[in-house]
């Protein structure tokens, strides 16, 4: 069969959904018995997300093999349920690269390189790439940023050339912002009308329009659509502001958007197998057995003035998926680290039904985040530690029991008398060259759980995520500083349990509490959130919301 594609571009204003719209579509197509392979472009020069500030573009999502992505990654690893990675994200910063380092090789035999054809020729290279290496019958194309903006000028031409080599194989799907000014009280179209002009001057005429707004698009906003952006009236699809993004590829189904695609391109209609995904969103849907409050203590909330979730996406998905499948409402309430941290302030912690501390690099806040730990284990406040959040929990438990009051971590205290946290000897080596992108221990890790632990009674009670017979689960890693197993017995004899290590170096991956000490108190060096999916919350996160659901 022909390898289709579909490219998906925004217009008016970022983050609009087009990478939600993307997964929505793949989802409804592999549900039809497609294989999908979905593919975003990104319009900044870094080679991966690695080394860019979360506050800046979100969540870095973490896949399997340890590519450091964009969050629509993670959108589309969960609704799709499949594993993404490289082939699956491609930067501007890539592209260059290649055509630059080919042209140092003298791999073009001296033609002059030039934006058009060889930066183009590559984009397509790359896209055909993954339709080989996946065998997909149809390849999704999310187009970075807006239309109009010149970082992503390349990747429309590249689907323009596409379009008109293989006209018969390729549409084009166009996300955009319809706004509704309070001052007028209807949506206006004219946005659109703009951008898809824009379109227009670069040679692609969208296929569909998939329309963000507040309510659904009545017929007057659909005809007005159509004569001015040279469509049909049928071809006009809304996506209203819903309670949840995963209502959304059933919104698209109730208007037959799959069934268009497949007719446009050429291939069979079929009637996607959704029985699963709408018991998910029956459950989002239902009635809460109990309200719960989660505080977590991070440091990237802020933007200007305002407070972004972004930062944290893949965290509070994880929560999502445990809290809609164990029937609790969970209320997350974000505290800044450095409030915490303040001396004489009055405690902005409170008395929630758990504590998260997150992801996280450096030394801003990081006593705000220790004292969080001590707080919770203190309390009797279950407690989830996340990467940074159980190297500071181990932080804590030494300052507050072994009486190891300066210590911490060589991250942020190259000076302290007890690094319980440190730089193994491979990674001391790369942080000399100052090497910091794609040199962390990346990607999944394998880890023996130890029986009799907590953490083995999770993985063991929800069957996920483990291989019982070995008792070797896999989480995915982004981090640089491990535990100093130089203290292992101090901490051992002094209660703390090493629950999982990793099966290369022996490295310890989870901490937590006996039962008898605390009700849950966590930590783990990998990232549970980045493999937690809607049809299959992680062990982990599932636990931690009993505790809470418990604690009341």
């Amino acid at each position: 069969m022909q390898t289709k594609y579909i490219f998906v571009s925004g217009g008016v204003i970022s983050g609009i959904g087009k990478g939600t719209t993307a997964a929505s579509i793949g989802l409804l197509l592999k549900a039809a018995g497609y294989k999908i392979a979905p593919l975003k472009f990104e319009n900044y020069l870094n080679l991966d997300a690695g080394t860019i500030n979360p506050i800046e573009h979100g969540d870095t999502f973490l896949c399997e093999d340890g590519t450091e992505t964009d969050m629509d990654i993670g959108t589309y690893e969960k609704f799709l349920d499949e594993d993404m990675g490289k082939d699956n994200f491609v930067t501007i910063g890539q592209i260059y690269k290649t055509v630059i380092d080919r042209e140092r090789r003298f791999e073009y035999h001296g033609e002059d390189v030039e934006a058009i054809p060889h930066i183009t020729d590559e984009i397509i290279r790359r896209i055909n790439n993954l339709a080989g290496v996946s065998k997909a019958n149809i390849v999704i194309i999310e187009l970075g940023g807006t239309a109009g903006e010149y970082q992503n000028v390349f990747y429309y031409e590249a689907s323009r050339i596409m379009t008109l080599k293989n006209p018969e194989d390729v549409i084009h799907i166009h996300v955009s912002y319809v706004p509704t000014p309070s001052h007028l009280g209807e949506p206006k179209t004219k946005p659109t009308q703009l951008s898809v002009r824009t379109l227009n001057s670069m040679g692609i005429q969208p296929d569909f329009i998939v329309a963000r707004s507040e309510k659904y698009l009545d017929q007057r906003r659909k005809d007005r659509f159509a004569l001015f952006c040279n469509m049909h009236p049928e071809d006009i699809i809304s996506n209203p502001d819903l309670q949840s993004a995963y209502q959304i590829p059933i919104i698209l189904h109730e208007q037959n958007l799959d069934k268009k695609i497949l007719q446009k391109l050429n291939l069979p209609v079929k009637d996607p197998k959704l029985i699963e995904w709408k018991r998910f969103l029956k459950c989002i849907n239902s009635k809460k057995q109990k309200d719960i409050e989660i505080v977590i203590v991070g440091k990237y909330f802020g933007t200007g003035d305002y407070q972004l979730r972004d930062s944290y996406a893949a965290l509070f998905d994880a929560i999502d998926h445990a809290a809609h499948s164990l029937e609790v409402k969970v209320n997350t309430r974000w505290v800044n680290a450095e409030e915490v941290e303040k001396e004489g302030a009055k405690n902005p912690i409170g008395n929630p039904s758990g504590i998260i501390v997150p992801i996280g690099w450096g030394e801003r806040g990081s006593e705000g985040m220790i004292a969080s730990a001590s707080y919770a284990r203190k309390n009797k406040i279950p407690y989830l530690g996340l990467c940074y959040g159980m190297q500071l929990a181990v932080i804590a438990y030494a300052r507050d029991i072994l009486g190891f009051k300066d210590a911490d971590t060589t991250e942020n205290n190259n000076k302290t008398n007890h690094p319980v946290i440190h730089l193994i000897p491979s990674q001391k080596e790369l942080m000399k060259r100052r090497a910091y992108g794609g040199t962390m221990r990346l990607g999944g890790w394998k880890a023996k759980v130890k029986e009799g632990t907590r953490a083995y009674e999770l993985y063991d009670k929800y069957k996920a995520f483990i291989d019982k017979s070995k008792g070797i689960t896999s989480e995915r890693h982004r981090h640089r500083y491990e535990f100093n197993d130089q203290y292992i017995k101090e901490f051992e004899n002094a209660g703390l349990i090493i629950s999982a290590r990793s099966t290369v170096e022996n490295l310890v991956e989870i901490i937590e509490l006996p039962k008898d000490k605390h009700p849950f108190y966590l930590g783990t060096q990998g990232h549970p959130e980045y493999k937690s999916r809607p049809l299959s919350p992680h062990p982990v996160f599932l636990g931690f919301i009993e505790a809470c659901k418990k604690q009341g």
